[in-house]
Parts: structure tokens; sequence; C-alpha cells
């Protein structure tokens, strides 16, 4: 029977899709580790306070980025070239969401409207981030080698995810509610397409090494179009609304070592 485990159990199981997924997760959240660092670094001084959080985030995303090579050596193996058809970082840039990298390159100090573009692009990414890693958690949060990182990683997103709501309602009382509407509707709605690309890429790599048939990539391929569907019609609200979490303050605290 086809499932979330038992895809992910498959993939799990074998060496080379293993270090693949791995190797495609650690070059992401190193890439978010690096545009996080070059935003703290050019945050306005009106928003000197946000410096430290933001330097936080960063730090918790290079965390994530070495979690995942280490679990690559733990077998033995090497990360291998992440495909730049999965590299859904890049891809989010190309299509315009967030700061562009040329800008954070420059040592030109960033805009108060910047940081509200990089927010509501994390919010949106994190909400992606924190759903990821809640289905593994699902799963596999007792596997003998896997579980602590997803359970540490999977907290970490969820503290990502909260601190962009409270941020982002902070930063609307002070009256950019209408700009951080409209820039969180253009973000969802293009995290969404980009989202289905990397995944049907990373699918049919993963078909290619475990010899997937063709009836089962096609029902993969339909499944991954499916969710894009509803979330093109309805799902992508979820990925713009705000509210007060639970978890306040949820980066002013230590970060664990990874």
């Amino acid at each position: 029977m086809l499932s979330a485990k038992s895809l992910f159990q498959e993939i799990l199981d074998d060496d080379e899709s293993f270090r693949l997924f791995c190797s495609i997760a650690a070059g992401g959240e190193a890439q978010g580790g690096w545009e996080n660092a070059r935003i703290a670094a050019l945050v306005p001084e009106s928003e000197r306070h946000m410096a430290p959080k933001i330097t936080r985030h960063g730090a918790d995303e290079d965390k994530h980025g070495r979690i995942f090579n280490a679990l690559i050596r733990r077998r033995g193996l090497e990360p291998v070239p992440v495909p730049p058809e999965t590299d859904y970082t890049m891809l989010l840039e190309r299509h315009g969401v967030g700061l562009a990298h040329s800008r954070l390159r420059s040592d030109e100090p960033l805009a108060v409207d910047d940081i509200v573009v990089y927010l509501a692009h994390s919010r949106v990414t994190e909400q992606r981030a924190s759903e990821q890693m809640e289905l593994l958690l699902r799963h596999f949060a007792d596997h003998p080698d896997i579980g602590h990182a997803v359970k540490m990683i999977s907290n970490d997103e969820d503290n990502h995810l909260a601190y962009c709501h409270e941020e982002l309602l902070r930063y609307a009382r002070a009256g950019h509610g209408p700009a951080i509407q409209r820039t969180l509707r253009e973000c969802a709605l293009a995290e969404i397409s980009v989202y289905r690309d990397v995944s049907l890429a990373v699918m049919s790599h993963m078909g290619r090494i475990l010899r997937w048939p063709t009836a089962r990539s096609t029902a993969l391929a339909a499944g991954i179009h499916g969710v894009h569907a509803w979330e093109r019609f309805a799902g992508w609200r979820r990925m713009v609304s705000l509210e007060m979490p639970l978890r306040r303050d949820a980066l002013t605290t230590a970060s664990p070592a990874a």
C-alpha cells in the first residue's frame, strides 16, 4: 500500500536515495542559514532589536544542515550535489519570493519594508517546513537513526513559524498590514508551484534510484498534482493567516546544540 510512511521508509532504507534526500535537505537549510545571517547583518538601525532573532533563525538553519550531513556520514557516505531542479530555495528566489540574493550580497542596509518581505517569505516557507517535519515526527520520532534529529528539527521549525506570526502581527499593528497580506499571498501562490515542481523532480530522482515501476511513479506524480490543485484552490490560505502563537518569544531562548 502506498503511504507517506512507506514511501519515506523506502527512501530511508536505501543508501543512495537516503543520501540524496538528506543532501537536498542540507543544501536548503544551509542556504537558509546564509540568507538569515546576511539579513541580520543588514537590518536597518531602527530594527536592530530584530537582529538577534534573525541570527538565531539562521543559526538553527545552519544546525539543521549539519544534522542532515551528519546523518549521511553516519552511514559512511558523502553528500551528493543537489540537482538544480530540486533546489527549493534557488527556485523560490527565481520566482521572486523573498529578498534577492544580489541584494543580500551588497552592504547596503535593508529597509523596514525589506524586513516585512523577509518575514512574510519565512512565514510561508516555515509553514511548509513545519508540516513536513510534523509528518516525519508522526512516523519516525522513535526511529533509532533519525528520531532524535527529527524531534529537534521539528521543534525548531515550530519555533520559527511562531516567531514569524508574532513579528508579522507586530508589524501589522504598526501599519504594515496591507503590505503584509499582499506579500503573503504572492509568496504563498508562488511557493505552492515551486513546491509542486520540486516534489515532482525529487520523486523522479527517487524513482530512478529505487527503480519504481512506471505505474507507481505515475500515481505519485498524480498525487503531487492533486495536492497542488487543492493548494491553488484553497490550501494556500493556511499560509497567509496570522494569529498570536502559543509559543511567545520563541527565538529568544538558547538554541540546543546539534
